[in-house]
């Protein structure tokens, strides 16, 4: 809840900041007030006003916190990392802040590749008015969509194509988005629950060791927490476990 709310909190601000860096950057600008609203008539449909446009990017922004988390590699990272705190008995270090901006940093290096893409076909043609917004918007999904399809288990699309009831699919190239999301974030968790066991594994054989060793020292009233934690974070660090697991991270998703 608090990692949404702070990424909330970013791109809000980002909007509110946008405009005003607009304005600095243009030493004579042709309006101060907001432009009337026009709607005109083309071939291809109609092309909304500038306002409108800059009230759908507005509303965009609001839910954007949600696309990044359930449409990238941000759920399996953050998740992997919050095991890996749970597993070596740290409750609040390091604090929810640091591991949501190595999330979203690592996320923004995972997805890159994607973003390129979605930045050369997609925005830039919109930004030089040659495609259309809903154009635009089709070419911006179309990477996205293959990068979900490649980290989607086949089961796992078939069990939300089976709920969808939708027959037309006939090869998992033509999953709807509505049907790959869902489907997609199944298949993140259980990755990253996954590699989470796989992590907390040497950490509970230390717990282990050290409260068989305190049982047998007749030492019970000692909680085998306080003395195996320093062993696991030493273990930890011998080993550079913050290299091992932001690699491993990041060569899971296999676009890097």
């Amino acid at each position: 809840m608090k990692s949404a709310m702070l990424i909330r909190l970013m791109f809000v601000l980002l909007g509110f900041c946008m405009p005003v860096l607009a304005q600095a950057a243009d030493p004579a600008p042709s309006f101060l007030g907001v432009p009337a609203l026009t709607f005109t008539t083309t071939d291809n449909g109609g092309e909304y006003s500038v306002t409108i446009q800059i009230l759908a990017v507005m509303t965009l922004l609001a839910v954007l916190p949600s696309l990044l988390i359930m449409m990238t590699s941000f759920t399996r990272i953050i998740v992997v990392l919050a095991i890996l705190r749970q597993a070596m008995g740290l409750q609040q270090t390091p604090s929810n802040q640091v591991l949501l901006g190595l999330a979203l940093f690592l996320t923004l290096f995972i997805m890159m590749p994607v973003f390129r893409v979605i930045n050369a076909d997609a925005l830039q043609p919109y930004l030089a008015e040659t495609i259309t917004p809903l154009e635009a918007a089709n070419r911006a999904i179309k990477p996205l969509h293959e990068f979900m399809l490649a980290q989607t288990r086949e089961n796992d699309l078939d069990l939300f194509v089976r709920l969808s009831g939708d027959t037309t699919i006939a090869t998992p190239e033509d999953t709807p988005i509505h049907v790959l999301i869902p489907a997609f974030i199944t298949s993140e968790l259980k990755t990253a629950f996954q590699i989470g066991f796989l992590i907390f594994i040497p950490f509970l054989i230390i717990d282990l060791v050290v409260a068989s060793i305190l049982m047998a020292m007749g030492m019970m009233m000692l909680s085998p927490i306080i003395i195996s934690l320093p062993f696991k974070i030493m273990l930890f660090v011998l080993i550079d476990g913050w290299a091992l697991i932001m690699g491993t991270l990041a060569t899971s998703f296999g676009t890097v």
